[in-house]
């Protein structure tokens, strides 16, 4: 049965990517999933925060990836409350979220000592703000990171995530707010381009789901992951940045 939007439900909403959409910062990427609107850039600095830094001289210096995310007023009605001395429980959750799976495709000592900072800033929020974040600040690291000499590739592979739910008892993929705001499941899968997890997070919003409806959410996560990968591989071959990242 097709959604309000016209999707059936193992599509993913329309995704577009415009890379170097400001310029001061090292890279920056402006990514929409449908209604969904997230810039995301990359700062570098040199050294690494002090409990990173090597316990003796003869140990070589491993760099350091963080993210922070933040939505801004005008990216949800009514509007949100700008944070400012306190961050929130939720953004907090979601950028380490972010910074976990970035993280788990970067080679710290290829980085060197480098500290790189993605934020991602919601421009315009309908669902899906955590899993976009993800997918496009893939992108803005990987821009970065060609930016800064490296002995090997500094990026092991690529990452990107989806949302999928249950939704009136069906399977959804690429959930948009007006599905999420009723879903009975809640999930949000992180992958690699190769094909593994790197975090799986599902929630029951009210009835329990069995292992049948989690094998299904899976799936269908897992596809369009990967349909998320190629057009972000698709992405980076537009810059010849030969061996950041095989494909």
């Amino acid at each position: 049965m097709p959604r309000q939007d016209g999707r059936s439900a193992d599509q993913l909403r329309p995704f577009l990517i415009q890379r170097g959409f400001t310029r001061n910062a090292a890279s920056s990427v402006l990514l929409q999933a449908g209604g969904t609107m997230i810039l995301c850039t990359a700062s570098i600095e040199p050294g690494v925060p002090a409990w990173r830094r090597p316990k003796s001289a003869d140990q070589p210096v491993a760099g350091w990836v963080t993210a922070e995310y933040n939505m801004l007023p005008g990216s949800t009605a009514p509007r949100k409350q700008r944070d400012r001395l306190i961050v929130d429980g939720r953004t907090t959750e979601i950028q380490r979220l972010i910074g976990r799976a970035l993280r788990s495709v970067v080679d710290f000592e290829a980085l060197g000592n480098h500290t790189i900072t993605i934020d991602c800033d919601v421009l315009q929020a309908d669902g899906g703000t955590r899993t976009a974040a993800i997918t496009g600040g893939f992108i803005a690291l990987w821009e970065a990171v060609r930016q800064i000499p490296a002995a090997q590739p500094v990026l092991k592979d690529s990452v990107a995530a989806v949302s999928v739910g249950v939704v009136d008892g069906l399977p959804l993929l690429d959930l948009s707010y007006a599905e999420d705001s009723r879903a009975e499941v809640d999930m949000n899968v992180v992958m690699t381009g190769s094909g593994r997890f790197v975090e799986v997070q599902g929630t029951a919003e009210g009835e329990p789901f069995d292992q049948a409806t989690l094998q299904a959410m899976l799936r269908m996560a897992q596809a369009g992951i990967e349909q998320l990968t190629s057009q972000q591989l698709a992405e980076m071959r537009l810059v010849q940045s030969p061996g950041q990242v095989s494909d």
